[in-house]
Order: structure tokens, then C-alpha cells, then sequence
């Protein structure tokens, strides 16, 4: 049963949707983030970024950056930049990106049920991040941006209701300067008790993005129980939009190397077609099927494809073309022995042009380049139901969800 809670959502007015909501702060580059700052008053990057443009500042991740930016995120409700709903509601939500829908529900998820693995991971998270996290909700009390959860409805009713109510006028309609279209609704009570009913009727949810964002949720809960710090009904959830499984986009994260561990091509080619029978390839070309991998050598290009005894398919992640990829090439070949760390590796979506990919390896910024055949949403779950663990950057999903579009108040 996949329980969801309508909330009071802090958010922006309607004349300053368009300047409040923004894409996290860490996805622009900083000539971007600054023009932004300096330029838009009503952006939630100043929440964000509180001290911007001060001398002398607070350092990143401390209980001293997180108080200030609680202080800025209460000055925009001040202000009347931000404002809360006097009653609960679910709220609908849909992003259109060149041609493609995403239309789901933004509501409370459960905490319980992410603890209860009814909430399935394919990530793991890091320790370090997940405490920071934890002690940034405890010191701002708020959820600014939704984890993005998937399900399966079979009976569509979940649709049916939301294609229902999408025909009223929505609360929120604009576009943002990257063309993508954003729309949102507020369900009343009795349309939010249908679109609970619906989810209750959804064994399992699955994160799709977020993994650390729920799990700080879920630390912060145990947290203040063992401080025994008062605690909210909110708490028992946190800010997710579920959106049919369907919808997702899922790219691959491909993997470009700096340097080659001192090998020649001949001696990398030697020692590749191993494992992978080489097809040299006449122009930049992106696998067609998984199992396949592209390579590009200094502007030169390759299709690898796994002889038949390296996939066990039987196995829910060595099967996946990014552990081959590792097992095979990355660690034993290239001494890339930890993705998360090694400096000679670096993860760039499936969402780039694969020529201007090709550009940064003809300009020396990299060796080499490997392309992947993106993974599909039953091998993501899979690898959930199993309790297992996908590799690092395996896939990049959309939709990419707006900071302080709906801002959930934890201390409720």
C-alpha cells in the first residue's frame, strides 16, 4: 500500500511563480548562478544562497550556514514572496520538455514505508552526505525540493482522476527560459481522498531521484527521537512527486577517462578484445541494444560488444553494460579501481550531444569515451526488489524537478 499524505504547501505567489521556482543551485555553472543572484531578488537561490555578495561568509555545511539560510527562507515569507495554504491539499503537477508530459502528484511521502523497504532503493547513499542532510532538515525545517518516486498502476485509475482535473484552469502555468512548460493544481478535499484512495491500491513505490533526500528525512525523524527533541506529524513524511513509471525518462550516464594507464590504442584494443569483440566503426555512432558499448580513442571510434561468457544475466546487477563495463575495462585495464573517487573519471548524461562528447575528447580534455545503452525501468527495479545496488551513475532521469515550488513544512 503506497500511503500519501495531502500537506500545506508554502509557496510562491502566483505573480512570482516564474521568479521564485528555480533548478537546484548546483546545476548552474557559476557565471550563471551569479548573474541569476544578482539579477532576480525573487529567486529561491538567495534562500539558498544567503550570503551572496557578503565579504565575509559562513562555511559550507555548518549549523552557522544552515541558520542563516532558515533566517532567509522566513524573510521571504515576510515578505510575502512565499505564502502558505490555510488547508491541506495534493497537488498536481506537470512539466512539458520538448513534447513530453510528466504528470503526477506532489504529496507527503511515508517515512515508515521507506523504512519498511515498501519504498524501494537502487542507490546507496553516503554517510557523510546523509548526516549533513539530516542536520540541515533539523536546523530549516523545511523540504524545498521532491524526491521523485515511480509506480506501476495497471488500472490507470490514478490517471484518469489527474486527466480530470488537468481540464480546470491550473494555479500555476508558465515557461522557463529553457522551454520547458510547468503547470500546477491543488486538488480539493474530496479530490485528494480519491487520489489517496488510488495510491493505496500501489503495493511499492520506487525512488527514482532522491535517494539522499529520503534518507535524511528518515534520519531526521530517528534523530529527534533519540534527541528527544518535540516532534511533528509531518515529520512521518517528506516531499515526493509520484509520477507513473511510464513517464520516466531514463538516460545513461556515460564514462570519459583522462588518461589511458599508460597504454597505446594498440595496446588498450589488445587488451579489450579480451573480453568484447572490436568493430571498428566508420563515424561517431551511440549503441543500439544493451550489451553494446561505443569507444571513442583520441577522436577514433569502436563498437564493443561482451562476448557472451562476461553477461550473467541470471544476476540482477553484473548483468547491467556499467558493472561489465567496470569489471572488465575500467578497473583490470584503466586502474579506475572506485568510481566515486578515482580523478580519472568522470560521468556525463546520456542527454548530451554525443558530437560535442566527441569535441572534449578531440580537444585532449579526455582519452577516451564510453557510451552505454541505457538501462529500462524494469532493470532498475529489479535490481530494487533485490535489495541490491546499482553501480555509480548509472542512470540519469527526468523529470527535474523545481527548488521551492512546493515547500514542505516539516515543523507542522
Amino acid at each position: 500500500m503506497a500511503k500519501i499524505s495531502p500537506f500545506k504547501a508554502i509557496r510562491p505567489t502566483r505573480d512570482k511563480v516564474h521568479l521564485v521556482a528555480t533548478r537546484p543551485y548546483y546545476t548552474y555553472k557559476k557565471n550563471v548562478l551569479k548573474a541569476k543572484l544578482e539579477d532576480n531578488p525573487f529567486t529561491f537561490l538567495h534562500i539558498i544562497n544567503p550570503e551572496f555578495g557578503h565579504i565575509q561568509t559562513s562555511l559550507p555545511n555548518t549549523p552557522e550556514r544552515f541558520a542563516i539560510v532558515n533566517e532567509a527562507y522566513h524573510n521571504f515569507m515576510d515578505q510575502g514572496i512565499l505564502m502558505q495554504d490555510p488547508l491541506p491539499h495534493i497537488y498536481l503537477y506537470r512539466q512539458t520538455k520538448n513534447g513530453h508530459e510528466y504528470l503526477g502528484v506532489i504529496a507527503g511521502a511515508s517515512v515508515d514505508e521507506y523504512l519498511n523497504d515498501e519504498i524501494k532503493k537502487h542507490e546507496a547513499t553516503i554517510t557523510s552526505r546523509e548526516e549533513m542532510f539530516t542536520n540541515y532538515l533539523n536546523i530549516v525545517g523545511y523540504n524545498a525540493e521532491p524526491v521523485l518516486l515511480s509506480y506501476s498502476d495497471p488500472s490507470d485509475e490514478i490517471e484518469v482522476l489527474m486527466q480530470r482535473k488537468v481540464l480546470d484552469r491550473p494555479e500555476y502555468e508558465y515557461t522557463t527560459t529553457d522551454r520547458v512548460k510547468h503547470e500546477m493544481w491543488l486538488l480539493n478535499s474530496d479530490e485528494s481522498a480519491e487520489i489517496i484512495a488510488a495510491f493505496e491500491k500501489i503495493p511499492d513505490l520506487y525512488i527514482a531521484d532522491g535517494h539522499h533526500r529520503s534518507a535524511s528525512s528518515a534520519g531526521l525523524r530517528s534523530f529527534r527521537e533519540n534527541e528527544k527533541i518535540p516532534q511533528f506529524p509531518n515529520e512521518n513524511f517528506f516531499l515526493s512527486f509520484l509520477l507513473n513509471e511510464s513517464k520516466l525518462n531514463i538516460a545513461e550516464f556515460n564514462r570519459f577517462v583522462k588518461t589511458m594507464n599508460g597504454l597505446t590504442k594498440d595496446q588498450l584494443l589488445s587488451k579489450i578484445e579480451k573480453n568484447f569483440i572490436i568493430t571498428e566503426l566508420t563515424k561517431s555512432t551511440l549503441p543500439q541494444r544493451a550489451h553494446d558499448i561505443s569507444m571513442c580513442v583520441k577522436g577514433d571510434w569502436y563498437l564493443l560488444t561482451c562476448k557472451r561468457d562476461i553477461v550473467d544475466s541470471s544476476h540482477p546487477v553484473n548483468g547491467l553494460d556499467a558493472e561489465i563495463l567496470t569489471k572488465y575495462i575500467l578497473d583490470p585495464i584503466l586502474n579506475i579501481k572506485d568510481l566515486k573517487s578515482n580523478d580519472n573519471i568522470e560521468f556525463i548524461a546520456g542527454i548530451e550531444k554525443i558530437k560535442k562528447m566527441e569535441k572534449r575528447i578531440l580537444k585532449n580534455e579526455f582519452e577516451l569515451g564510453f557510451f552505454l545503452f541505457p538501462v529500462g525501468i524494469e532493470e532498475v527495479k529489479r535490481v530494487a526488489d533485490n535489495n541490491m545496488i546499482m553501480p555509480p551513475k548509472s542512470t540519469y532521469v527526468e523529470p527535474k524537478l523545481r527548488s521551492g515550488l512546493t515547500i514542505y513544512n516539516i515543523n507542522e
